[in-house]
């Protein structure tokens, strides 16, 4: 986990303009000095002046002189709170990288209140570290990605055939929880943030009223309901996903392109409110008696070869103002 580059470089004095600089205030300082000694006359009121004007010029030097010796003590000072900075951010680097690999580790510990620890541990670390945060971010996801047999296919209560089950199963909703609670509109959002759970076996998810920049959920297995209820999306695939319970997309909003679905399968009951930027084409869903609520203008047609299924397709509605795309990315 690197720093950023930095940008506040200096330019180093060399020690050539440092002896150059010398060379000339001695050099007028000598002037000065023989100037003063050829000048001085014989007490005249004219080598009076004279003199005076020599001692204003004699002063001038020893000035620049004093205003050069303070320049080069500013630069030393300002060299020496540099190094202090970037030692400081050398520190703080190292640190997080090692909080970092602790909870990655901890990530991969077989004990569960270990693997719950690193979740939290790591949480801490994406609220205080805003530049490592997209990083963390994405450890989540991939841990969300790591294979899992999930307790029931249908919603409800799950059975659990063994202890350990159970407890991934809790490590799992935890790191859900966490991603969910932080991409919520609101203080201490994390905007900007990129999801990327393709293939992740997700149980009961719920992120609903959230902003999302970008979320990949192609191949994603979601068991029992998942709701998406109010959230705002830049882009979202679900392409080939599986829906074993409730799919609530009411008032989800996709912003920069249509939610594509292609490939995606419904088992239960399906709603999508009045929202029409979402492609279903290709999309397939149960035909056994369930709620569902598709897009204006999409409408179900069954699959002979099929039995059982049924293909969503597009019909242009008057007054229907968002077509169809057809676009599967």
């Amino acid at each position: 986990m690197g720093g950023k580059q930095r940008t506040d470089e200096h330019r180093v004095l060399s020690t050539t303009t440092i002896a150059i600089w010398s060379a000339a205030l001695v050099g007028i300082s000598t002037l000065s000095i023989g100037l003063l000694w050829m000048m001085i006359g014989n007490g005249n009121p004219r080598d009076s002046v004279r003199l005076d004007a020599i001692r204003t010029a004699s002063s001038i030097v020893l000035g620049a002189g004093g205003g050069a010796a303070l320049l080069l003590a500013a630069r030393r000072q300002r060299v020496s709170e540099l190094d202090l900075v970037q030692k400081d951010h050398d520190a703080t680097e190292r640190r997080v990288t090692e909080l970092y690999g602790k909870a990655a580790d901890q990530l991969g510990n077989d004990k569960a209140p270990v693997r719950l620890a690193g979740l939290y541990a790591l949480e801490r670390l994406a609220v205080a570290n805003t530049a490592h945060r997209q990083t963390i971010v994405n450890l989540l996801c991939a841990y969300l990605r790591m294979p899992f047999d999930p307790p029931s296919e249908a919603g409800g209560r799950p059975r659990l055939r063994d202890e350990n089950r159970a407890q991934e199963l809790e490590v799992r909703q935890a790191a859900q929880s966490l991603l969910v609670n932080h991409l919520r509109t609101g203080e201490g959002q994390w905007a900007d943030v990129e999801l990327n759970l393709a293939g992740a076996t997700l149980v009961k998810l719920t992120l609903t009223h959230a902003s999302v920049r970008a979320a990949s959920f192609a191949g994603a297995r979601f068991v029992g309901p998942a709701t998406f209820r109010g959230s705002t999306f830049g882009t979202a695939d679900f392409r080939g996903a599986r829906f074993t319970g409730l799919a609530d997309f009411r008032r989800a909003s996709f912003v920069r392109e249509p939610a594509v679905f292609r490939g995606a399968e419904f088992l239960g009951e399906v709603d999508f409110g009045v929202q029409t930027t979402a492609s279903l084409t290709g999309a397939h869903t149960q035909t056994r008696d369930a709620r569902r609520k598709w897009p204006s203008g999409w409408l179900e047609q069954n699959i002979p070869a099929r039995k059982g299924w049924a293909a969503l397709s597009y019909q242009n509605v008057p007054g229907d103002d968002i077509p169809e795309t057809g676009s599967d990315r």
